[in-house]
């Protein structure tokens, strides 16, 4: 197999694996009614301040219709709080539930595991290395421009 066929494999298997690992944790715990997207968009709304809409599909790259969905999902289990702006009833803030907070909470665990065993597994060398080649293909993700 040639490098280029190496690394697509690697990459197609790498997230897959991370997506699947991450979605039996959660599954495992008390959190068996979210999805790992759940979690990303929980992870978006963070612990600070609440919120707009806007601002957290901008931070996940999705539309508000998109995320209108997956908020609408949310609410419903009792993981986020929805409130309208003061100043404006216009704007929607979203904020975390006490609920959210702890998935929050056990996601960021999940990550601070991932990363130890990751780490336990490698030198310190080869965890520079390992950062400045992820740290390239981040930035080349972020600019990518798709075929039309």
């Amino acid at each position: 197999m040639d490098i280029y066929q190496t690394l697509n494999d690697v990459l197609v298997h790498l997230f897959r694996d991370i997506m699947d690992i991450e979605q039996k944790a959660v599954a495992a715990q008390e959190f068996h009614d979210i999805t790992s997207n759940d979690l990303h968009v929980i992870e978006a709304i963070g612990l600070g301040e609440p919120k707009n809409m806007s601002t957290i599909a901008r931070e996940l790259s999705v539309t508000v219709g998109t995320l209108t969905i997956a908020m609408n999902s949310l609410v419903k289990k009792g993981f986020v709080t929805r409130e309208r702006g003061r100043e404006d009833r216009r704007v929607v803030y979203i904020s975390l539930s006490e609920k959210g907070r702890k998935a929050y909470e056990y996601h960021a665990r999940f990550h601070q595991d991932m990363i130890r065993g990751l780490s336990s597994a490698l030198t310190p060398e080869e965890m520079e290395v390992l950062v400045k080649a992820l740290e390239k293909l981040t930035s080349w993700f972020s600019s990518f421009q798709p075929r039309e």
